[in-house]
This record gives structure tokens, sequence and C-alpha cells, in this order.
């Protein structure tokens, strides 16, 4: 790996799951650590995890979805530690499953705003401060991760919301990556995809602004989008701490795509045959079929 030591490494979504796990490992390669979340408590826990190991840690209370307080975000960076070499845009929020024509307006605006919006903001504010790095200085190696998901390389039905911000955020970033290419070497990026890790992100609605909330009664489908959700997270068996591991490591081979499980490829695979043949999508429920047809009876039964 390139030499991160005395680099700085700008973290979204910090304060617990793979964003816990980054600043660990950050503060491991001896940077500084840069931590943003919309959650005050767990921002604090882990500025004092981090400081009791004798880490150089800013941490600021940030949503992501507003541009001023990404831009309040990177002018404090600027300040205290200068341009990042490493900045994770994973900040993220799910639960807003359900057939998609049955999420309201403000499942759409929350999600966006966090998923999309949050990686559109870093990105735009973030990338230009480690370009100008790269100019003044050659040896300056920089390196954005995105943090997107399987969904988005697949469209698992019953959780369109989700799906649709994180293919955006995988298109953003592969165009990011041939864009970097064409002004520098110094500065690439990655997109992190992860599948089902317990990571607390179906407990995201703790975070929903009250101008947003979801406004009405959950459907069948919500609910079943939940409930199925929260059990294969919480079933999953790649932990946080693995994914960052992986996610350093492709940091080190500047590898763009990262997965936290690989085998889950094949879907992708099945997915791009369907478009390149000109077929209909294929059946996600292929590789288990009783949980397809478990899933439309529940939906059908009312």
């Amino acid at each position: 790996m390139f030499s991160l030591a005395g680099r700085t490494a700008v973290i979204t979504g910090g304060g617990s799951g793979f964003g816990r796990e980054f600043a660990l490992l950050a503060h491991a390669q001896d940077m500084n650590v840069v931590i943003a979340d919309v959650q005050a408590d767990a921002l604090d826990r882990v500025r004092a995890e981090l400081e009791a190991k004798g880490a150089r840690v800013l941490t600021m209370r940030t949503d992501v979805s507003r541009a001023p307080e990404v831009q309040a975000l990177a002018d404090a960076t600027m300040a205290r530690f200068g341009a990042p070499a490493l900045v994770f845009n994973n900040a993220g929020v799910g639960g807003t499953g359900g057939l998609i024509w049955e999420n309201t307006q403000a499942d759409w605006e929350w999600t966006i705003g966090v998923n999309l919006w949050g990686v559109i903001h870093g990105v735009r504010i973030f990338t230009p401060l480690m370009l100008a790095a790269a100019r003044r200085d050659p040896a300056f190696v920089g390196h954005v991760v995105n943090t997107a998901s399987m969904a988005g390389l697949l469209t698992p039905p019953n959780m369109g919301v989700y799906n649709t911000t994180k293919h955006a955020v995988v298109a953003l970033t592969e165009t990011l990556y041939q864009d970097l290419h064409l002004v520098t070497e110094q500065v690439s990026c990655s997109v992190l995809c992860p599948y089902f890790v317990p990571t607390g992100i179906f407990q995201s609605e703790r975070n929903r602004p009250d101008a947003l909330a979801h406004g009405a009664e959950m459907t069948a489908s919500q609910r079943i989008a939940r409930e199925m959700g929260q059990k294969a997270v919480t079933s999953g068996k790649v932990s946080a701490a693995e994914v960052a591991a992986l996610t350093f490591e492709a940091i080190a081979r500047r590898q763009f795509y990262i997965y936290s499980h690989p085998h889950a490829l094949g879907n992708v695979e099945t997915r791009m045959r369907a478009i390149v043949e000109t077929r209909n999508p294929p059946d996600p429920f292929a590789a288990r079929p009783e949980v397809g047809a478990q899933l439309r009876a529940q939906l059908r039964a009312g």
C-alpha cells in the first residue's frame, strides 16, 4: 500500500457499521481521522474510542443530504489537517422497502437525500481538494470509496427506492473513475458493494428527520420488506470489520469493485446476460423458489 501515515481519512456515516471500522483501520495506518455522522451519540462514542487509542480525531455532526453541512465538514478538515488522502462517502440509510408505488414522496426524498445526494456532495466537494493537493505534490496519492450495495448491481423486488439510489451510486462512481483517469494518475476511486452484513442499517429510521416522516401507516409489503431485510442483515456471517479490511486491501491494489460476498456475482452475471441477450429480467428467486412463493402468497392474500 502507498504510505498513509500522517495523511487524513474522511469518513461519513462514521458512527457505526462500516464507517466505524474504516475509522479504526485508518488510525491503525497512523492517519488523521475525520468522522462525520448524523447521530451525535454514536459520533461521541467513536471519538472517545479512538482518542483512547491516541488517535488524531476530528468529529462533526453532519447531515450528508445537506450540501452546506458537507462543505462545513470539508472546511473543518482543511483547517485542521489539510486535504484528505482517503474519502469514504459511506453514510446510508435503509428500511424504505415495499412495492415501489407504495412508497411516499418522503420515503424517496429521505433515501435519495442520504444515499445519493450524500455521495454527490462528497464527490463534488472533496474531489477538487484532492486534485489540488495532487497538483501541488507529486507524491500525493488519493482515493475515494463510495459505499453502494449489491442492490446497486441487482434489482431485488420490494425494495425499489433503495435499489434506485444504489444503482445511481454505482453509475456515479464508475463515471468518477473514468473522469479521474482523464486528468490524473494520483487520485482514483472504488465502489463498495456489500451484501447482507450486520451494520444496523435497518435501524436507520432512528435518524429520519421529522419533516420526512413516512406519514402513513405501513403497508403489508413494507412490513414484509422490513422483516425480511432485518432477518437477512442480522443473519449475515461477514462482519463489518472484515468488509473494512477488504476495502483497505482493495485501496492498496487500486481495485475498483469491492464485494463482501463474491458468490452473489452469479446473480449479477445472470442479470447482465439478460440485458445483453434482450431477455426479460430473470427470476430473483431462482435459487430459492420457496422464498418467492411465500412472498407472492403474502402480497396476494389481501
